[in-house]
């Protein structure tokens, strides 16, 4: 069986610079703190969530209003046996249009039912990206979703 890395697309009414830019700004919609550059090619910045996870993330590809791709660095994921699951994993937002629509579509590549943390990592990015991504897409403000 083939193991799918997690996904998942929402639709809005934006075009596709606000989309790029909403991804980018990554304090906006992501909860926990974030230390460093998210939005240029090559540059890092650190995720952490309490002692629950912390995260390097490096900007390895940039394509104003189409696609932001990350690759984890580090990782430390204190909930799960194996602390390093995400590393050399990649965050991939694709943005197209779909119809009068943009479309963003999230993979985290290497996020997969194997892992142990798969339940728990998918439900929150499922969560970051339909909702607070989604809100500071639509609304200009993300939402607190921990």
């Amino acid at each position: 069986m083939k193991e799918t890395d997690f996904t998942t697309t929402v639709l809005v009414d934006q075009s596709p610079k606000e989309v790029f830019d909403a991804i980018n700004n990554v304090r906006g919609w992501w909860q926990g703190e974030i230390n460093g550059n998210t939005h240029q090619l090559n540059e890092e910045f650190t995720y952490r969530m309490g002692d629950l996870h912390l995260s390097k993330q490096k900007v390895v590809e940039i394509i104003p209003d189409k696609k932001v791709v990350w690759l984890i660095t580090e990782s430390n994921i204190n909930f799960v046996a194996h602390k390093e699951e995400w590393l050399n994993t990649k965050i991939v937002f694709d943005i197209s249009t779909a119809g009068e629509k943009t479309k963003l579509t999230f993979t985290h590549h290497g996020l997969t039912p194997a892992i142990e943390c798969y339940n728990g990592c998918s439900g929150a990015w499922g969560q970051l990206i339909e909702k607070s991504l989604f809100s500071l897409i639509t609304t200009g403000k993300g939402v607190d979703i921990f």
